[in-house]
């Protein structure tokens, strides 16, 4: 029987319509081999977790650039928790300072990217967080 493939949601947040970067890493998590669901762009964050519940996905990957980070992130951590679906992963990338990734991490995120990280530090990232033993 063949091993389930990590599902990933990435997913555009808010009125940010830079949507190139989460489109790219969108793909190229598809091409390393995970199952990928693509919300398109202005998403609420209520949105995100109901597709992210219903999609049973592993991982929610948020891409913003609008600086709204930091209400976002802890909005989509307290929607997940209400749903009992606090054991989705919530990864992201976009434009942080190094203060923000630290309290966003303290919150719950698991891992951000800045917007000069390669996609294979995320792809590597993903495998290392979901190797089966």
């Amino acid at each position: 029987m063949a091993e389930r493939k990590v599902r990933i949601l990435v997913a555009k947040p808010g009125l940010d319509g830079h949507d190139r970067g989460a489109k790219v890493v969108a793909r190229a998590l598809r091409d390393a081999g995970f199952e990928v669901i693509y919300t398109g762009l202005h998403q609420t964050p209520d949105q995100i977790v109901a597709t992210a519940v219903q999609e049973d996905v592993d991982v929610i990957g948020l891409s913003i650039l609008s600086g709204t980070q930091m209400i976002v992130f802890p909005r989509i951590l307290e929607l997940l928790r209400q749903h009992g679906a606090g054991h989705i992963t919530v990864i992201g990338g976009g434009t942080f300072l190094p203060k923000e990734m630290r309290e966003l991490k303290a919150m719950g995120v698991a891992e951000l990217w800045g917007v000069d990280s390669s996609i294979q530090e995320i792809v590597d990232w993903i495998r290392r967080r979901f190797a089966t033993s």
